[in-house]
């Protein structure tokens, strides 16, 4: 059985793999998630906003959710968990998915606010929304915010502190893909949330800084890259190890950086430059980034974070 809140840790927001022809590649697939449940990950993310949920079909998604957890159960520490992406534009198909992702074996729903007709996207309406989904979903939910990929609408501190407290056990924590550090403090700390609740930073570039105010841990990109780096800052973090976590924070920082600027697809071509899987292709519209693109400084900046990685 999944504890109450996912385990205080570092996340990865697995990325899909395909083939040329834009099919599941499942073997990439395998091969990724091993080598990060190895590394020491607290748990997966699965179609998150790097697993191209949007681009599934409902069956794909069940299958790269179990796919990953019979994998993450092979080579994964004792309680790791599997947490799926279950955002959609209504509450309906978001409770499906939620029903779905258990069915496939995930331990919890991670879900975006919808944002199909924006100016429609009140507050009331939104909390409604989510009060709706943590009633009836079958596994425990967190909120997933994210300004970039929902139209620009942003949870505030209150509506997240007033949905965690209205639904005890329900709504269990939230990731902060905003980057307000203020924000996660607040909630972090709020005194209203009596019972636990997990508070994510949602990037590598503020990974420290959360810790700092209170978070339980990250869900980030550059953790598909170079997990390891993750894990060993929060270690050092941990050991009271400041000036030597920041030294990582620092390149975690830039990675993440080059990262972004690429794209979904760029961090598949990160892998297969310096893994050698995956082929760095999306589905259509995102395409494919090439080997070509890791030329010059950026390449240079990552091909030194990856080998520190391997030597860890």
């Amino acid at each position: 059985m999944a504890p109450t809140t996912p385990p205080r840790g570092v996340y990865a927001p697995v990325v899909a793999f395909f083939h040329e022809d834009e099919t599941l590649d499942l073997d990439a697939l395998t091969t990724h998630v091993t080598r990060l449940a190895k590394s020491g990950v607290a748990g997966l993310v699965i179609q998150g906003s790097n697993g191209e949920a949007p681009h599934l079909l409902h069956s794909e998604r069940q299958l790269v959710i179990s796919t990953a957890l019979e994998a993450l159960k092979q080579h994964g520490k004792p309680g790791a968990v599997i947490i799926a992406g279950c955002g959609a534009q209504s509450t309906r198909e978001t409770l499906q998915l939620c029903s779905e992702a258990l069915e496939a074996g995930a331990h919890y729903a991670l879900v975006l606010s919808p944002s199909y007709w924006v100016g429609a996207m009140k507050k009331d309406t939104i909390t409604q929304f989510f009060n709706d989904v943590a009633s009836k979903s079958p596994i425990p939910v967190l909120i997933y915010n994210f300004p970039g990929v929902t139209s620009g609408i942003d949870i505030d501190s209150d509506m997240i502190s007033e949905l965690a407290t209205a639904n005890v056990g329900k709504v269990v924590g939230c990731k902060l893909t905003c980057g307000n550090l203020g924000k996660l403090h607040r909630v972090a700390h709020d005194k209203r949330i009596t019972e636990p609740f997990a508070v994510f930073a949602g990037k590598s570039d503020f990974f420290l800084h959360g810790l700092v105010a209170g978070s339980n841990g990250v869900i980030a990109a550059a953790a598909n890259l170079v997990p390891k780096i993750h894990v060993k800052l929060l270690q050092l973090y941990d050991e009271g190890r400041l000036a030597e976590a920041q030294e990582l924070q620092t390149y975690l920082g830039e990675a993440d950086w080059i990262l972004v600027k690429l794209g979904v697809a760029g961090l598949k071509g990160a892998l297969h430059k310096y893994y050698e899987y995956g082929g760095g292709r999306s589905r259509r519209p995102l395409g494919s980034v090439g080997a070509s693109a890791f030329d010059g400084e950026a390449g240079d900046a990552l091909k030194r974070i990856v080998e520190y990685e391997k030597s860890l």
